[in-house]
């Protein structure tokens, strides 16, 4: 995952170039979306699953969440697995994913987005989950 969305660069970019603070997320959660989102889209405008027990999962700003960035190539990932809750309900095609700032769904800023590297059906009993160091996000 590598795209960044807009409201990031924007946050990242007034605080190295000009006078604003930008203070870090004290939430990261990971959402599931059946659907694209792009550099603009927000927590209430990505096309994420909802219904059949689906939530959020948060990951905070933690070094027992998240690794170490690699020195030459950018990359950080998950240190723990990353498991949805059971569905109780079929969610549909998992196309992409995102990271926001709330584990409230349809709230929040979208921090970083991507695609999957291969799509996922999720039918009610499925348990969607990134096994430890599967959830890459890389600054490049």
């Amino acid at each position: 995952m590598s795209q960044m969305s807009d409201y990031l660069e924007g946050q990242i970019r007034a605080h190295i170039f000009r006078s604003a603070s930008f203070t870090k997320p004290s939430v990261i959660a990971i959402a599931l979306c059946t659907a694209a989102p792009n550099d603009a889209s927000t927590g209430a405008t990505i096309t994420e699953v909802s219904g059949g027990s689906y939530a959020r999962v948060t990951r905070n700003p933690s070094d027992s969440n998240w690794s170490a960035p690699d020195a030459t190539g950018g990359l950080t990932d998950n240190v723990a697995a990353i498991t949805f809750p059971q569905a109780s309900a079929n969610w549909g095609t998992i196309t992409h994913v995102v990271v926001l700032d709330n584990a409230t769904l349809g709230a929040g800023n979208v921090l970083f987005w991507g695609a999957l590297s291969v799509s996922k059906v999720v039918n009610s009993g499925d348990t969607f989950s990134f096994d430890i160091g599967a959830l890459d996000i890389v600054f490049a």
